[in-house]
């Protein structure tokens, strides 16, 4: 975690470091140095709920890390559509693509300035790897982009990571995904990791409950959703095993762990992110 005496980094243009962003309150729990202070003032407020979160937003990298390099090595595919990518972290899509396939093809899509700047920056000498400065809720506009057009062509994976809890509205999330979805190719697979709240008067529920009433006070367009609701954005695919869980008991199909890595962890805690894999017909 960022030592919040430390420097601020250099403030891009068009960024407010005055006002908190998801991509840098992110950047933060990782660990990472493109954040501002309004950035640590909401982490040190959510680690007071939930000191173990840190743990999670790097464990949301390592489930990326199995689900690319599945899709890379297994499954074959060779493009990738990385809607909401954030700031770039170690072991970004494109770098665990391509040391599979160095062909492989990644398009980036972001809105936040911060993460335009750093994001066309990592990829000058990638030829490989695109960036498209876009908001991810226009779908028609995005995929009618050249960038994006020119790298759908193929079966390809599509993966929005922690991005469609920051929209309110539950129904119109649904239709945003069936958008992407249907402009897919056949043999496409999509992957989705979302915070969840069980809502069921557990601990999982409570501490969920609190966590997003915290977040919410900063991004109040945030919302937790059911594991039903969250399984429900897969409606239409083919949900690989082992389905919608949470992001610790999430490996690849045909892998089985005897424990779940997130045994020891506190139940409420443990229950915090939830994710999936489904393929299109």
């Amino acid at each position: 975690m960022p030592d919040p005496k430390s420097q601020d980094p250099v403030v891009a243009p068009g960024v407010d470091a005055t006002k908190p962003s998801v991509a840098r309150v992110y950047d933060a729990f990782l660990g990472g140095k493109d954040n501002y202070e309004s950035d640590r003032a909401v982490v040190r407020q959510i680690l007071e709920i939930a000191p173990e979160l840190p743990d999670w937003t790097r464990e949301n990298r390592r489930w990326l890390g199995r689900v690319v390099e599945w899709l890379t090595r297994e499954a074959r595919v060779t493009q990738f559509l990385d809607l909401g990518s954030g700031l770039p972290a170690a072991q970004n899509t494109h770098q665990l693509a391509q040391q599979i396939n160095p062909a492989a093809k990644v398009v980036y899509v972001d809105n936040d300035p911060a993460v335009i700047a750093h994001g066309r920056a990592l990829l000058l000498d990638n030829d490989n790897a695109f960036f498209v400065p876009a908001d991810f809720t226009e779908p028609e506009k995005l995929l009618a982009d050249p960038i994006v057009v020119d790298n759908l062509g193929r079966p390809a994976g599509m993966i929005q990571a922690l991005v469609l809890h920051h929209l309110e509205d539950y129904e119109q999330t649904r239709e945003l995904v069936r958008t992407y979805v249907d402009a897919l190719p056949s043999g496409s697979f999509l992957a989705i990791s979302h915070a969840c709240n069980p809502r069921d008067g557990s601990e999982a529920a409570r501490l969920s409950t609190e966590l997003e009433a915290k977040f919410h006070e900063r991004f109040p367009s945030l919302r937790f959703r059911t594991p039903a609701e969250i399984t429900s954005f897969f409606d239409g695919l083919e949900l690989l095993d082992p389905g919608v869980v949470r992001l610790y008991d999430w490996w690849p199909p045909g892998v089985v762990l005897e424990e779940s890595p997130a045994a020891g962890l506190r139940a409420g805690a443990g229950q915090i992110l939830y994710c999936g894999l489904a393929r299109k017909a």
